[in-house]
């Protein structure tokens, strides 16, 4: 069945194994998108979508918004709906041949819902989830209806941090025998680097299940963090043009530091693309986001994006000694590959044992937050994070703060 809006091609999909028909939902593939009227025509005068000709109504209160140029923009007229330069610009960065290669959606939160109703059955099927990881792929999954498969991540560190085999590696074996075991699963949702892990997965872990003949869906690498990592040498988006089983997510919400825009990022071959194209919402990314998007993407700003994942690598660095000298209080070595813009810390059993302990981890995330002013995130509920803090890598000066109110918290509690 050819999928709407896609030229006919007679170049065999690899892997071998993958069919995107086995992989997308028929009543998907048969689908023919809804034509909004700025898919036809997009300049003159434009009479053709009900719009209020007049223009906006925004009264700015203050000078500040008065200055604010997204005032300034047509924004009684309805966006973009493909936004190709802006697909362009990604396109050229990620080393992808082209715009056939980009989805753009509101946050990553978008593409991880569509392609869970593209692909995985209401009430018949399931996706697979490597825990710790993401909340929303979960609660995604408990809104459309279909079935989680947990297989966890590699929880001890007896073999070090990362890599492929140190704590919250994929095991790639677990994964295989979840397939075998239940043919229902569609979708694999890795994240890498990990959220709350902060640990990359391997390229060749990935590799290994996109390769696996008996696994016949669709294999989803978040990469919210990736820019933190290096990526270029770490980035799934190089396996790409191997795998038509393959559907890399980024964002511009953290490397980027835009996460108020909203603009989350597919990139896969083109027929996977074209069917998240079918399936969403008309006008799905505004002209406000667009118009950022697409400044935060000039050379310019890309320079200066770079600029500051180094400065805030250098604080991650000097972070992770700062809470090393913290080590007498009780807080404990950082777990995971440190490989995002954070650092997991486990809070220490005051007895001495050296053991992780939820409720003083609790408490400490409490006292800094509602009686010193600083905010971490409390991950001790997560698997292998027992007493564990997860703390994003903030300035110089944010960052010295925290310290010396941790400092002032663990000496109390």
């Amino acid at each position: 069945m050819a999928i709407h809006g896609l030229p006919v091609s007679s170049t065999p999909l690899k892997p071998a194994h993958f069919d995107i028909e086995r992989a997308v939902r028929p009543n998907i593939l048969a689908l023919h998108p809804y034509r909004c009227a700025r898919d036809d025509y997009q300049h003159g005068v434009l009479l053709d979508a009900n719009e209020n000709a007049l223009g906006h109504s925004v009264v700015p209160e203050t000078q500040s918004q008065a200055e604010n140029n997204t005032l300034s923009l047509p924004l009684h007229r309805y966006p973009d709906p493909s936004h190709p330069d802006i697909k362009a610009r990604i396109a050229s960065l990620r080393g992808l041949p082209g715009t056939q290669n980009v989805f753009l959606g509101v946050g990553s939160d978008e593409v991880i819902d569509l392609l869970q109703r593209v692909c995985v059955a209401p009430g018949k099927e399931k996706i697979l989830i490597t825990p710790p990881t993401y909340g929303m792929y979960a609660v995604c999954a408990q809104v459309n209806d279909v079935g989680v498969v947990k297989v966890p991540l590699e929880l001890s560190g007896e073999h070090g941090e990362g890599g492929d085999k140190g704590r919250f590696s994929l095991r790639v074996d677990e994964v295989k025998k979840a397939i075998d075991a239940d043919p229902s699963i569609r979708l694999i949702h890795l994240c890498s680097p990990g959220n709350p892990t902060g640990t990359l997965i391997s390229l060749s872990a990935i590799r290994s299940i996109l390769e696996y003949p008996n696994f016949t869906g669709i294999v989803v690498v978040d990469e919210a963090y990736i820019d933190f990592a290096g990526a270029t040498e770490h980035s799934a988006v190089s396996l790409i043009s191997e795998f038509s089983n393959l559907v890399v997510m980024q964002t511009l919400s953290k490397g980027f530091g835009l996460a108020a825009i909203r603009l989350g990022i597919a990139l896969a071959q083109p027929p996977l693309i074209q069917v998240l194209t079918n399936t969403k919402a008309p006008y799905n990314v505004s002209t406000p986001t667009a118009t950022l998007a697409l400044s935060a993407l000039s050379p310019a700003s890309l320079a200066l994006t770079q600029s500051k994942i180094q400065t805030l690598l250098t604080g991650r660095t000097a972070l992770l000694a700062s809470l090393a000298g913290l080590a007498d209080l009780g807080v404990g070595p950082a777990i995971g590959g440190n490989d995002a813009n954070f650092v997991v810390v486990p809070i220490l059993s005051r007895s001495g044992d050296a053991r992780p302990d939820n409720k003083r981890a609790l408490a400490v995330y409490k006292s800094l937050a509602e009686e010193k002013g600083v905010v971490v995130r409390y991950r001790g509920g997560e698997m292998g994070c027992e007493g564990a803090v997860r703390i994003t890598v903030g300035s110089d000066e944010e960052n010295a703060f925290l310290i010396q109110k941790l400092k002032e918290v663990l000496t109390v509690l």
